[in-house]
């Protein structure tokens, strides 16, 4: 359970320039991603994150992210994105996105808080610039923001937009709402990351 409270869910505003790596990705409008917890176990199964009408926005090719293993995430047709990569012998828990020739693309890692505190660092193509996420609050417990560092929400994570019983069977599903002008892609992979350095603090 963190320590870290969201702010109260609200309307997200449009992010100019728009934030994150592929632009046919980037929301028109507020969406809705839907993760289901169970699926993130890094059990090797395949799985997808998709929107509240069902259409995929990105697909996992599942390995046990170990050593040099990568999860690999591609678009609904199956077009690689971006690989995942455990980043070993780090101080704090760390992941690596990366093009198929293992270039960087960002970062993600765990900050030292008392809560559930992460941040997620790339380079923004459309201003040049290196921006930082932070995600801040209470991810599986309940809520959660995802903001520029210093800036603006981009994205809320919540368990109550839905009654997740009725409309999926299954009460371990959760909603990130990303801003227009903000990745889908890349947030799916942030949260991916996320998850799995929580469940490795579990275990």
């Amino acid at each position: 359970m963190g320590f870290f409270g969201s702010s109260a869910p609200a309307a997200l505003h449009p992010i100019n320039p728009p934030l994150g790596l592929h632009a046919n990705y980037f929301a028109q409008q507020p969406t809705t991603l839907v993760l289901k917890e169970k699926v993130f176990s890094w059990s090797g199964d395949d799985f997808s994150v998709k929107d509240t009408n069902g259409h995929t926005v990105v697909r996992c090719h599942g390995q046990s992210m170990s050593f040099r293993d990568r999860k690999v995430i591609n678009d609904a047709n199956g077009q690689f994105l971006f690989g995942l990569r455990n980043k070993l012998l780090s101080i704090h828990k760390t992941f690596v996105g990366e093009t198929q020739d293992e270039r960087e693309l960002f970062r993600i890692r765990k900050r030292m808080s008392l809560g559930s505190k992460m941040e997620a660092t790339f380079v923004n193509p459309a201003t040049s610039q290196t921006i930082t996420l932070v995600l801040k609050g209470d991810f599986w417990g309940g809520s959660a923001d995802i903001s520029i560092e210093n800036g603006p929400v981009v994205a809320q994570i919540s368990r109550e937009l839905f009654n997740a019983r009725q409309i999926f069977g299954d009460q371990q599903t959760y909603y990130v709402t990303v801003a227009p002008g903000v990745d889908l892609a890349l947030i799916a992979a942030i949260c991916i990351c996320f998850d799995e350095a929580k469940n490795e603090g579990n275990n």
